[in-house]
């Protein structure tokens, strides 16, 4: 069985666990309210903006052994880049304050899931980096796309509100290739652990 075949078994619990969280499942249903979408957007932002230079920080941190990996994050970081302005668009596109958001704080978990993802890469396996990535690529996958189609059709907002969902879902089939592609060419179990 291929790394990336091992991944998805070893993570099914936790994705599914992710899909029935009441929010997502709105989303997907459309039943969010605009308060609630430009408050998803926040916290994406608070997210989304640390992209690049978690990246950059596992790129600096990968072993030689690894440098094919760090050509592909050199690639990643160049195709992730300015996205979060995306995000600051979206919330401008539906009324929010973009200013307040680029000047505010995260929420505690986004706060928590940088900060330790930082962590991991400073004082333990930077290739550890790429748990996250299966999650939020593989996510957008399933819901961006969706999500940001019912959400519009309840809420009635311009197509310029979703840049960042409608643009996620179909760009990330082709990061989850590359993704597949990479994972699979983990030989090294610590690696593979860290990864799940």
């Amino acid at each position: 069985m291929s790394f990336f075949d091992t991944l998805q078994d070893a993570t099914q619990p936790q994705r599914q666990a992710l899909f029935s969280v009441p929010i997502i499942v709105d989303a997907l249903a459309g039943k969010v309210s605009l308060e609630s979408y430009r408050a998803f957007l926040a916290q994406a932002y608070y997210h989304v903006r640390h992209t690049v230079p978690l990246m950059m920080a596992c790129g600096a941190r990968l072993p030689s052994r690894l440098e094919w990996l760090r050509k592909a994050v050199c690639e990643y970081i160049e195709e992730e880049y300015g996205h979060e302005q995306w995000v600051l668009n979206d919330i401008a596109a539906c009324g929010g304050n973009r200013d307040a958001v680029r000047d505010g704080q995260p929420s505690l978990p986004i706060e928590l899931m940088v900060s330790f993802l930082y962590d991991l890469i400073a004082r333990g396996n930077p290739v550890g980096l790429f748990g996250m990535v299966n999650v939020l690529e593989g996510t957008s996958i399933a819901l961006a796309t969706h999500a940001a189609d019912s959400i519009r059709q309840r809420l009635a907002l311009p197509e310029s509100a979703f840049s960042y969902l409608s643009s996620h879902g179909s760009l990330d089939i082709e990061h989850m290739q590359t993704y597949r592609t990479l994972m699979n060419q983990l030989q090294d179990p610590a690696d593979q652990a860290a990864v799940i």
